[in-house]
């Protein structure tokens, strides 16, 4: 065979690549046809990143910033056509997703793409993106996945770095994630503004209900910001508000050392709270974490009824005992209640930890409030979690759990018809499969950014 010449290769290598992409193109296809959901990755990728074309690109993830193959959005951005990967951002636990909660992250390199990391959550830093970081950017891509809680404290990153970006002229695309805990849920304490912190942002109630694209859209929507930015949301296709993350058909990539599996958001939102109280163990760092509520002085029957009695629909407790002896330090055995969610998209979740400080005192005497108070406990991050005081004082006045939760209705109200006109994705009907119009804030430094279609 005769070898060819160069002008007679370059066609060649042109006619793969593009096999290939078309190639990658059906298998996203066919990705679409059998699966639930497409995030907004996906999506953005189908269309040939197209809504990034001649942009220089900043991208704010960690591990969860993934397509449905599991190919890093990272990767994916800095070998698209069209566009340039210059910087990677990173949030709590860094962009490698490895620190431990509340553990600074410094600056740092990304070996396998040589570009630079700036931490988001490292010392010295206002937890926004700087001038400096942003420049030579004139897009910022956020792709985290979340859980779903107001506490956890990547929206509040979310919130920062559009306002980072709205101070610097710079876009900011969020490429939309399911709500593990599902977008019918709004449950929970609001947010009183003095209480206000990195754990408690924005003014939602503790389960709220909407995907990080939503809630960018209300961040920015509601001027909860100082200044607006250009905003673009990549929505997904095939979420429905009444989804789970048992329904996406998504692998988890745990979101956080302490948040192992897709369910894990559910059991935090029901039983975080006590974390915050001491004195019970929830089994964090296992693969039960906060699916357990036990103590080695519970009785598991008595106190498992006690909570069954509360009828909390969709929910059930088992009497569990766990044996820990090869671990001396926590006791031989711990005994309580193994929570059993049966109804993931509309259990009363966030009721479950008032409840059980309630089963809790009334099975074994233990009041683990008043223990704390006389053991001279912080009650800071309490406050800021629940975000106000009005909690603490409800459960230092012996206030039920019932009139705690029923507390919160008017709260709870008021932020489902607030959030109305920030919904991407409606309850019932047809999917878009990219934002509405109000979802962008043009800046006037920047013309708009296309969206997928």
């Amino acid at each position: 065979m005769l070898p060819q010449s160069p002008d007679r290769c370059a066609p060649l290598a042109i006619a793969r690549r593009a096999g290939a992409r078309l190639v990658s193109l059906a298998v996203l296809c066919l990705l679409a046809a059998n699966a639930g959901v497409l995030p907004g990755i996906d999506v953005l990728e189908s269309d040939g990143f197209i809504a990034l074309r001649g942009r220089r690109i900043g991208l704010l993830s960690n591990p969860t910033g993934v397509d449905r193959r599991g190919i890093p959005t990272w990767r994916l951005l800095h070998d698209a056509p069209g566009l340039k990967l210059v910087a990677l951002f990173g949030a709590e636990h860094g962009f490698d997703g490895r620190a431990k909660a509340g553990t600074e992250v410094p600056d740092g390199t990304n070996v396998a793409s040589g570009l630079p990391v700036y931490s988001l959550y490292g010392p010295g830093h206002a937890r926004r993106p700087t001038p400096r970081m942003l420049a030579g950017i004139d897009t910022l891509v956020y792709d985290i996945q979340d859980t779903g809680c107001r506490s956890y404290t990547y929206i509040s990153t979310l919130g920062l770095a559009m306002e980072g970006c709205a101070a610097a002229g710079v876009n900011f695309v969020v490429l939309d994630r399911p709500n593990p805990l599902g977008g019918a849920r709004v449950e929970g304490p609001g947010l009183d503004p003095k209480f206000k912190s990195f754990v408690g942002q924005w003014p939602v109630p503790y389960a709220y209900g909407l995907t990080p694209g939503e809630l960018a859209r209300m961040i920015n929507g509601e001027g909860w910001i100082t200044n607006r930015c250009h905003l673009d949301v990549i929505a997904m296709r095939g979420w429905k508000r009444r989804m789970t993350w048992k329904d996406t058909g998504l692998r988890w990539i745990p979101s956080s050392p302490n948040v192992p599996s897709g369910e894990t958001p559910l059991y935090l939102a029901a039983t975080g709270v006590l974390g915050e109280i001491g004195g019970l163990n929830l089994a964090t760092g296992t693969p039960l974490g906060f699916q357990v509520i036990t103590a080695p002085w519970l009785d598991s029957r008595r106190f498992a009824q006690r909570l069954n009695a509360c009828h909390l629909p969709g929910i059930a407790f088992d009497p569990v005992d766990l044996d820990f002896n090869r671990d001396p330090k926590d006791g031989a055995e711990l005994h309580g209640a193994r929570i059993r969610i049966t109804a993931p998209a509309t259990a009363p979740i966030v009721a479950v930890s008032y409840h059980a400080l309630e089963a809790v005192k009334a099975v074994s005497g233990h009041d683990l409030f008043k223990q704390a108070v006389e053991r001279g406990r912080s009650w800071d991050m309490f406050d800021k979690v629940t975000g106000s005081d009005r909690t603490r004082i409800a459960l230092g006045r012996g206030q039920k759990a019932r009139d705690i939760i029923a507390s919160w209705k008017p709260v709870e109200d008021a932020f489902r018809e607030r959030r109305q006109k920030y919904l991407i994705y409606p309850a019932e009907s047809r999917l878009p499969t990219r934002a509405p119009s109000a979802a962008s804030t043009p800046s006037t430094a920047h013309p708009p950014t296309p969206r997928s279609r």
